[in-house]
């Protein structure tokens, strides 16, 4: 089978850890050995989220006196090169004899997405009320209040094109594992010319994912992440675990957009597209996920009978 598998952001850094180096080491291990069994025996595409990644070099950055804030395509290309690395070294060491390649991959929005009229993607650090004042009038950032403090809020545009899709797809045929559109890519628009630029954006991991996994022909999307299934309600361990269902049923409920809403959304995409089935659940349960044994599997709406 060719094969999509999202990391989500908490499973390379979880929650209340501290994002020093070797904390980070050993949760893509953890991550490499539960992949390593599809790896071996179906062609791979990993991707990953980059949140918490992206929070601590803008805060490496703000260290800076004088020095002006990172641009999102800039942070995104280096939390890629830096997490892409440590998940391709991971995965060498797991499945000696194959090659494990990480591509830059730029993501092409459209900077005419309503998106970029109304930001909502929580970014980088939380700051103090007045130091969030001074970020908003000096650099014309969107702050948004959490319950800590506050937060840059970003657009984040739906993902049209994956720029770098051909050399992906060339490794893949090749025998080659390969990591990409780490945190959903980095962004980009096509201006009148032809020429791409980077763009203040976040692009959703799973939905990036999900555009790729189309793109690639691929016969399962797994969205991996820190609970065992989709659940009737929110947060676990309330509700029952959703086993199987399709498009339909699952776009009929509705889902917390900070959390669940987005794989759903993604996994419905991709499958209501390709008629292929995507799976949300555990990474530890990969291997179960993409064999349809675990966690959340969506399924294409049954053929009505004539």
């Amino acid at each position: 089978m060719r094969i999509v598998a999202a990391l989500g952001g908490n499973a390379l850094l979880r929650r209340g850890e501290t994002a020093d180096i070797e904390t980070q080491r050993r949760n893509v291990a953890v991550a490499a050995r539960a992949l390593a069994p599809l790896a071996r025996d179906h062609q791979l595409v990993v991707t990953h989220g980059n949140g918490p990644q992206i929070g601590l070099l803008a805060l490496q950055a703000a260290a800076l006196d004088g020095v002006e804030p990172y641009p999102l395509d800039v942070l995104g290309a280096e939390t890629d090169g830096m997490l892409g690395y440590l998940i391709e070294r991971a995965l060498a060491r797991e499945v000696p004899g194959r090659e494990v390649v990480t591509v830059l991959t730029c993501v092409e929005v459209d900077p005419a997405d309503p998106a970029f009229a109304r930001p909502t993607k929580p970014v980088g650090p939380i700051y103090p009320a007045a130091r969030a004042t001074a970020l908003a009038r000096d650099h014309g950032f969107t702050m948004v209040e959490e319950p800590t403090g506050w937060r840059r809020a970003v657009a984040s545009p739906l993902p049209r094109r994956i720029v770098q899709l051909a050399p992906v797809r060339t490794l893949l045929e090749t025998g080659h594992v390969v990591v990409c559109a780490g945190g959903g890519g980095i962004p980009v628009a096509v201006d009148a010319d032809g020429s791409e630029r980077g763009v203040e954006a976040v692009v959703d991991k799973d939905r990036t994912s999900a555009l790729l996994a189309e793109m690639l022909g691929a016969d399962r999307l797994l969205l991996l992440t820190d609970v065992d299934a989709v659940r009737t309600a929110w947060p676990p361990p309330a509700g029952e675990p959703i086993r199987h269902a399709g498009v339909s049923a699952l776009e009929g409920r509705a889902f917390d957009a900070g959390s669940m809403g987005p794989k759903v959304g993604a996994a419905c995409d991709f499958v209501r597209r390709t008629g292929q089935r995507a799976a949300i659940g555990a990474l530890a349960d990969a291997t179960r996920l993409a064999m349809g044994d675990a966690g959340t599997q969506v399924e294409p709406d049954p053929t009505p009978r004539v």
